[in-house]
């Protein structure tokens, strides 16, 4: 073989070296924790580890849930990504005292193997209209019809009781981890991840697809999927009450930098808090009506600095506030939605803040300018000799040129009515001075 042959050889060889050495070895089990309401950032995470798992060649996913609940259209396309995997996913409902209620019930029933650990609880998937209002008995229907019809078409690929999984959403039951057992809404109750891997080790799972796969998962190598920074920071804006506040402070900041022009860090402050939280809010269902509310509560704040209404209008901007803020995110379940708590916490200090930043700002404006020219009318001074109509007047320990249209006689008091250049326009006072005139010489 000749050098050059020999050297390409060589060459393959440590190129397949390095390529097998890239590639794992062995296939893992990912796991991801969703701990939170389901939302477009849950959404998001999810999808990143299904494609996660995908590119890695993983032998599932393994999802451990606790939720109690979300957005419908989240949820949807949640399911659509768990159908469409070409990785099995595993969804277990963990730690004890956990849940998977409402929307994360459809998405248990998503899974290729649904699993609760002891002391959990799943079902009452009954959709609820946004912001708990009411609707007609027509609308009410459809909803619950149209819920159902997604229940059954996922339950029924996956060989788990209909029936039971429909009457979660048509009559709002609930069930622990043994009756969904004993009930086929789940597959196994186990105490632990490497339990559950254990119970189903060699097992045969049907794909929603109809194919069928042998699990062998048992003793396989665990590795946890973080959600990115971005993710993070998103998953804690998407909380409805940080939304609130953050919306409160950049209100607030911007109120500041409006009363004190130039100050520039509560205008930058203001603007940085209003961006994040629009940010977060335009990811969730949000009621700009209520944005309204929270604006005109700070225009009854500033009526109550101006007028001095005995609290009436702060009482009426802390009440539009506080409407504001119950109203600001039309969600489906009490957890995506502001508390009253942290309504009354923000609303009351910032509208007692607010109406005393502004009755200083509007006394600081009423007070007279006792600075440069405009501050020497008013004063009181003495004519340092007869103005007819000109003459010397003393002010503010100095003597001005001055005239008057009344005569006025040396040493007699006049007050300053204006300032003309570097003359004063004066008249006769009706106070007595007993300040001497000041020499000439």
């Amino acid at each position: 073989m000749r050098p050059s042959q020999v050297l390409r050889t060589l060459c393959g060889i440590l190129l397949g070296a390095v390529l097998g050495a890239s590639t794992p070895s062995s296939a893992e089990i990912l796991k991801i924790v969703v701990n939170d309401t389901i939302h477009p950032i849950t959404e998001e995470y999810i999808g990143r580890a299904l494609a996660e798992a995908e590119r890695n060649k993983d032998q599932a996913l393994l999802i451990e849930m606790n939720t109690p609940g979300g957005l419908l259209d989240s949820t949807r396309n949640i399911i659509e990504k768990i159908l469409a995997s070409p990785v099995p996913v595993i969804i277990y409902v963990t730690p004890s005292g956990s849940r998977a209620a409402s929307a994360g019930f459809f998405i248990l029933q998503s899974a290729d193997v649904a699993a609760m650990a002891p002391g959990t609880n799943t079902g009452a998937a009954h959709p609820v209209t946004l912001g708990g209002g009411k609707v007609d008995d027509v609308m009410k229907e459809k909803m619950e019809n149209d819920a159902a019809a997604l229940m059954r078409s996922v339950v029924s690929k996956r060989g788990r009781n209909v029936e039971v999984a429909e009457s979660t959403v048509r009559q709002s039951k609930s069930f622990t981890d043994q009756e969904a057992l004993s009930q086929k809404l789940i597959d196994y109750v186990a105490t632990s991840d490497q339990d559950l891997l254990k119970q189903m080790q060699g097992k045969t799972v049907k794909r929603f697809d109809g194919k069928a796969i042998t699990l062998n998962v048992a003793g396989e190598n665990i590795r946890l999927f973080d959600m990115t920074l971005k993710q993070r920071i998103l998953a804690f804006m998407m909380d409805p009450n940080i939304s609130f506040i953050f919306l409160a402070i950049g209100a607030l900041a911007l109120y500041a930098e409006f009363n004190h022009p130039g100050a520039v860090v509560p205008g930058t402050v203001g603007i940085v808090f209003i961006l994040l939280a629009v940010f977060a809010l335009n990811l969730l269902p949000t009621r700009f009506a209520a944005v309204v509310l929270i604006l005109a509560s700070f225009a009854l704040f500033a009526l109550e600095a101006k007028f001095a209404a005995h609290g009436v209008l702060a009482i009426g901007g802390i009440t539009t506030m506080v409407l504001g803020g119950l109203l600001l995110v039309d969600a489906p379940i009490p957890e995506m939605r502001v508390h009253l708590l942290t309504a009354l916490a923000v609303s009351i200090p910032l509208g007692g803040i607010t109406v005393f930043l502004m009755s200083i700002a509007l006394k600081a404006r009423a007070n007279k300018v006792v600075t440069g020219a405009q501050g020497l009318v008013g004063e009181i001074g003495i004519a340092q000799t007869a103005l007819s109509p000109r003459g010397k007047v003393f002010v503010h320990g100095e003597i001005w040129d001055a005239t008057s249209s009344t005569s006025v006689l040396a040493g007699q008091a006049v007050v300053v009515r204006g300032v003309e250049g570097l003359e004063l326009r004066v008249e006769p006072s009706g106070v007595v001075q007993r300040v001497p005139v000041a020499s000439t010489a």
